[in-house]
């Protein structure tokens, strides 16, 4: 790895391109780290995975990700692919003692994820999840301020992930409406703001969920219409040790673009997030003379790591694949032995293991312990 790693990417859609954009940055905005070697990539198809290929900078393409894991130039795998085929890409490519690095949500079942996550342990290789949301100046940020007890002992949190691409009714039916893709809102989306409450704060220990489906079916290509087979819409309890919190999720949310809203109740104070707003946050300080409380907004700056290796001036701001290469740093320094902020296969299992229970209480009607 002295002279570089070498990366294969499987998936080219929308996340794959992010993907590749990470790799082709990270040296470049970082400056440390083995410089990555686009050596393989794969596709559905062989025409498609040539022009990818080509489109990326890749050095050879395939139609069969089995001959991709089995290429022994390529060090690390990017799954970028559907969530059905996560499991079974990333068990190969553990067993053939490569480092992955795969899209949320782990897997659509829980068995597979423990499979998973069973394989990453066994294989002692690097096995993360793509939750960059994490990796956000601001979200580190938060978590500083947490634990220098600015707003004191935090006693509630509040999500709320929204967004509208599902929202149209006569949307075409796709593949994240089917009951293969998962449970909908819940795995496909909740994951996201679940990887904030982990990382600063835990797993949640107990859960209470509905989910809800707005359209109960859409039109197919072609003519005429299939019943939507998954939630678009999840609303959810939950504690964690003393800490009460409320979850909602919702993929059919017109208006709402890239929204996860964050806030954090406090016994001296409070702080508030949107992802929609991802170079700012909002503190309140419940100290003083009350006429003089109120929330102060803070600016992404050089002083918000790593904020300053992408721009040397306050409030210009990052955007999303800016997070992505600050994962792809991450996942570079985890490889390398160093300690990384990662939410890795086995901290992964524990988000499905929440998602499933919430599911389960969706059926059950009652609180889960998780």
């Amino acid at each position: 790895m002295s002279n570089g790693i070498g990366v294969g990417l499987i998936g080219t859609g929308y996340m794959g391109k992010c993907h590749a954009l990470a790799w082709h940055s990270v040296k470049a905005v970082f400056g440390t780290g083995p410089r990555p070697r686009f050596v393989h990539l794969a596709e559905a198809s062989e025409e498609l995975a040539a022009r990818r290929a080509e489109e990326f900078g890749f050095e050879r393409s395939t139609p069969d990700w089995r001959e991709l894991i089995a290429d022994p130039d390529v060090e690390v795998v990017s799954i970028t692919t559907p969530n059905a085929f996560h499991a079974d890409m990333a068990v190969a490519a553990l067993e053939a003692g490569k480092h992955v690095w795969c899209e949320k949500p782990m897997a659509v079942g829980f068995a597979d994820a423990e499979r998973m996550a069973a394989a990453a342990r066994a294989s002692g290789n690097v096995a993360i999840l793509g939750y960059n949301y994490i990796q956000n100046p601001m979200i580190r940020q938060i978590g500083e301020l947490i634990a220098a007890g600015t707003i004191g002992e935090v006693n509630h949190i509040r999500l709320e992930m929204d967004e509208d691409f599902m929202a149209d009714p006569e949307a075409l039916f796709y593949w994240k409406s089917e009951a293969s893709s998962g449970y909908g809102a819940l795995d496909d989306f909740a994951v996201h703001p679940l990887s904030l409450v982990q990382t600063l704060f835990g797993d949640p220990t107990r859960v209470f969920a509905h989910q809800a489906k707005p359209y109960a079916e859409r039109p197919i290509a072609g003519g005429g219409r299939r019943a939507v087979e998954t939630y678009d819409i999840a609303s959810v309890l939950f504690e964690i040790g003393p800490i009460s919190g409320i979850l909602a999720a919702n993929r059919s949310a017109w208006g709402r673009k890239g929204r996860i809203a964050l806030q954090i109740y406090g016994s001296a104070g409070s702080i508030v997030y949107d992802q929609e707003r991802m170079n700012e946050l909002q503190a309140y300080r419940a100290s003083g003379p009350t006429a003089d409380q109120g929330f102060l907004t803070v600016l992404a700056a050089p002083g918000h790591k790593p904020y300053d290796r992408f721009i040397p001036a306050p409030g210009h701001g990052l955007g999303f694949n800016d997070l992505k290469t600050i994962e792809c740093h991450e996942l570079l320094r985890a490889i390398s032995g160093e300690k990384a902020r990662v939410i890795d296969f086995a901290a992964g299992l524990e988000i499905e293991r929440a998602v499933h229970a919430m599911a389960r209480s969706h059926d059950e009607k009652r609180w889960i312990d998780v």
